[in-house]
């Protein structure tokens, strides 16, 4: 009887060290995990962030732009009409029109190609850091099949 209860008390030993070392590795691989997935949030994070930077300075740049022509084309405006209030004659308002508006429209698609490479850029810029985070997660992915 002595030589029984030895051995359920044996295997019974040899259980609870056994589950004491599955649930260790358990919680061990849980760990692991979650300050896998604690990094990741942080670096998709720092990806966002730095992604509205990107397009905070863009919007900025395109602000400033935008504010520049408006200047320059309101002081060429004002020139244009003390220019036409001092013509002498209907022809010479036409010629100055027609030169004012041929003027204007060159200028204002010059501006309008400057403004979209200017937006281009910008959202370029602002979706990097969001496609490189998507990049490593297809690849983690990829890695866990």
């Amino acid at each position: 009887m002595a030589a029984a209860a030895e051995t359920v008390k044996s295997t019974v030993d040899k259980m609870t060290a056994a589950s004491n070392v599955a649930f260790k590795d358990g919680v061990e691989k849980t760990l692991a995990a979650l300050n896998d997935a604690n990094a990741h949030s942080k670096k998709n994070l720092e990806a966002v962030v730095a992604s509205v930077t990107a397009a905070t300075k863009g919007a900025e740049a395109l602000g400033a732009q935008a504010m520049a022509y408006s200047k320059g084309a309101f002081e060429t405006q004002v020139a244009a009409a003390k220019s036409l209030s001092s013509a002498k004659s209907v022809q010479e308002v036409v010629e100055l029109q027609t030169s004012f508006a041929k003027s204007a429209l060159e200028t204002y698609m010059a501006e309008m190609g400057r403004m979209t490479e200017t937006v281009s850029a910008s959202v370029k810029d602002s979706m990097k850091p969001l496609n490189e985070r998507m990049t490593a997660m297809v690849e983690r992915l990829q890695a866990a099949r």
